[in-house]
């Protein structure tokens, strides 16, 4: 039989105040794959975020995750948002950050429970943090920064990882590292990433979720100049390209 998918999305349309945002959307992401949405501000990739997570429902169509209706899944989906508001002189320590991505997970009056630690040492292990879990959270790096909220979004031991610009504002080699990290967690969990980022995409992700009202998916060999400038309605655009191998050993270049 074959096995449900990580995502699924049958037929969804979504509407604000009668505006249509996303139209007829159809998709399908398995289990550990790595997948790259891309498209323009204003096309809709935060809005299929929201129906992924559950903030929102469809105004037609259905979407499940994991087998259930988004909001049954929440407990088993780690993400990470585009923008964290967490006062930097707030005086946490970066195990303390972590931790936080264990809340809901017990009494709302218990105190963390050895599990709860052991999680979070866990997730700083997995992104490179464990020997600063005891550094001020306001004395990290941009790319630490995005390395522990990396790791408190799997805090919560997750089975799909969805992250809304990891990479952005980042210099070339942390964004590298980031990218080359999130390789890694993907051949364990399924990781669903938006970028507005085409540099060495190809090289990590196997599918490419093109969103703009309708939803287009590639595998990342398809992907070129031509197309991202189509998407956006800019002028040609160039990107890294690399070879993709997939596990059947096709290859896409």
């Amino acid at each position: 039989m074959t096995p449900e998918p990580t995502i699924h999305l049958e037929d969804v349309w979504f509407s604000y105040d009668g505006a249509s945002v996303l139209e007829n959307v159809s998709l399908r992401i398995q289990e550990r794959e790595f997948v790259w949405i891309v498209g323009p501000n204003g096309g809709g990739k935060t809005t299929l975020l929201k129906l992924i997570l559950g903030l929102l429902k469809p105004t037609a169509g259905r979407v499940r995750v994991l087998a259930q209706a988004p909001r049954q899944a929440r407990s088993r989906i780690g993400y990470m948002p585009q923008q964290v508001s967490l006062d930097p002189r707030f005086p946490v320590d970066v195990l303390d950050v972590v931790l936080m991505g264990r809340l809901g997970r017990g009494s709302p009056t218990s105190r963390y429970r050895s599990s709860d630690r052991e999680a979070a040492e866990s997730a700083l292990r997995a992104v490179g943090l464990f020997e600063l879990r005891c550094k001020p959270y306001g004395e990290l790096s941009g790319g630490q920064l995005r390395r522990l909220f990396i790791a408190r979004a799997l805090a919560c031991e997750p089975e799909l990882l969805v992250l809304d610009e990891p990479t952005a504002n980042l210099d070339p080699l942390v964004q590298r590292e980031l990218h080359d990290l999130l390789r890694e967690l993907s051949s364990r969990l399924t990781v669903v990433m938006v970028s507005h980022d085409p540099a060495f995409v190809s090289e990590f992700v196997q599918q490419v979720v093109c969103v703009n009202r309708k939803v287009h998916v590639h595998p990342t060999g398809e992907l070129d100049g031509a197309m991202l400038s189509e998407l956006y309605g800019e002028e040609p655009l160039r990107i890294v390209r690399h070879d993709q191998h997939f596990g059947n050993g096709k290859s896409y270049d």
